[in-house]
Parts: structure tokens; C-alpha cells; sequence
């Protein structure tokens, strides 16, 4: 049997916290290791015990749930960590993704959505709302040059066939998705995704989305 899911739950609320325990705790393959108050003790948390995963607020006194995901992301840290928000379009939960994030949940949502989330991020993927992914989009677009898009300079690394992935990953396609639209096999997509990630050090989709529209590679305005 596999190891169980080591889970740091941060949070200002205790109810709050209390209420995700006792929704995680009824899964066999996750386990509650701590719980922080606020960001800042969450930073610490996160250091000393090492989650695989942490439920970080978006909102708490001291250190809010976007500088405690920075902190972290840029000490090294192998946890991932997935930002909860009590609105899903919290302006801040864009500044939490490019922080090192690996997707975003709305706490009022259902309890099944919270247990998926989890395996889903643990797993090595991405948790993103549809609607969170087009407010994504929407504030690249406001920040987009009118200029016609060229391959930037800093993505030369990348094959053309590894381009044409990474801003398929920008309109939110699925690998089978992008399996059909580039005419290959799923396997051959996850191959790419992996030398994508690998040569600029991303950690998820999520991270590669953010990639392919600060470079300039995709136009929200030309993908709708």
C-alpha cells in the first residue's frame, strides 16, 4: 500500500480548518499532519514537517496565503500547494498561481472536489477552474501587445512541435486534446510536456500557461 497523502491545512479559521479535517480524515490515503493560523506560521509549518500537499488561504493576517506561497515555492520545498479563496474571482488568486501555486480551490464548493483536488495536485497535475483560467486569460489580454506574436528568444529551447504543446497548454486543452489536434499519440503529448516542464524548471501546467503568455507565445485575444 502506498504512502498516505500528508496534508498541511492553513488557515485563519478554525472552524475552517476543522471542517477540512474531518473531510479528510475520512479518506484512507490522506492524512492531516498540522495546521497553521496564518501564513506566516504555515511558511514554517511547511519547512518543518514537509507535506506533500498544503491548503494555503488566500486571505490571513500577518502573511497572506500569496507571500507564504512564495516563500515557500522559492525556498525549494517539494510541497505543492493548492490556494483556497472564498470567492473564485479573488484578484489575488492569479498573483498566488505565478507565486508557485498549483491551482486554486473555492471553499464553499463540494467536499468530493476538495478529496480530487488533492490526489489530482499529489499526482504531479494542476487544479484550475474554468473560470479562474479565463480570468487568467483576461488579465494577460488587457497586458498583451497589439504586435502580431513571435516566438520569444527565451523559449528557443523548445522545438516546434514542443511550441505548438506549450500553447495548446495555454487554451486549457487536455493531452488527449492536444493528441488530436496535433495528430499524435497521448504518450508522445505527456513526452513533450515533460522536456517542456523540465527545461524551464516548471512544476505544472499551471506554471506552463503562465510561462506561455508572459513570453508573449500565446494572445488570449487571437486563442478566443
Amino acid at each position: 500500500m502506498s504512502q498516505p497523502i500528508r496534508v498541511l491545512l492553513v488557515d485563519d479559521q478554525p472552524m475552517i480548518r476543522t471542517g477540512f479535517r474531518l473531510i479528510l480524515e475520512a479518506e484512507q490515503d490522506i492524512v492531516v499532519v498540522g495546521e497553521s493560523a496564518d501564513g506566516a506560521q504555515g511558511v514554517d509549518d511547511t519547512r518543518a514537517l514537509q507535506p506533500d500537499i498544503v491548503l494555503m488561504d488566500i486571505r490571513m493576517p500577518r502573511l497572506d496565503g500569496v507571500e507564504a506561497t512564495r516563500l515557500i515555492a522559492a525556498s525549494g520545498s517539494a510541497s505543492r500547494i493548492i490556494i483556497l479563496t472564498t470567492f473564485d474571482l479573488d484578484a489575488h488568486v492569479v498573483d498566488a498561481l505565478r507565486a508557485g501555486a498549483s491551482g486554486f480551490l473555492v471553499k464553499d464548493g463540494p467536499a468530493e472536489s476538495l478529496v480530487d483536488a488533492i490526489r489530482t495536485v499529489a499526482a504531479g497535475e494542476a487544479v484550475l477552474s474554468p473560470r479562474i483560467t479565463q480570468r487568467l486569460l483576461d488579465r494577460f489580454s488587457r497586458l498583451a501587445p497589439a504586435e502580431p506574436v513571435r516566438v520569444p528568444p527565451s523559449l528557443d529551447a523548445l522545438t516546434a512541435r514542443q511550441l505548438d504543446v506549450l500553447r495548446a497548454l495555454a487554451r486549457g486543452l487536455s493531452n488527449a486534446e492536444i493528441a488530436r489536434e496535433l495528430h499524435v499519440g497521448e504518450t508522445t503529448v505527456k513526452t513533450h510536456i515533460g522536456h517542456i516542464f523540465e527545461k524551464y524548471g516548471l512544476r505544472d501546467r499551471v506554471q506552463a500557461v503562465i510561462l506561455a503568455y508572459d513570453t508573449g507565445l500565446a494572445s488570449p485575444t487571437a486563442d478566443r
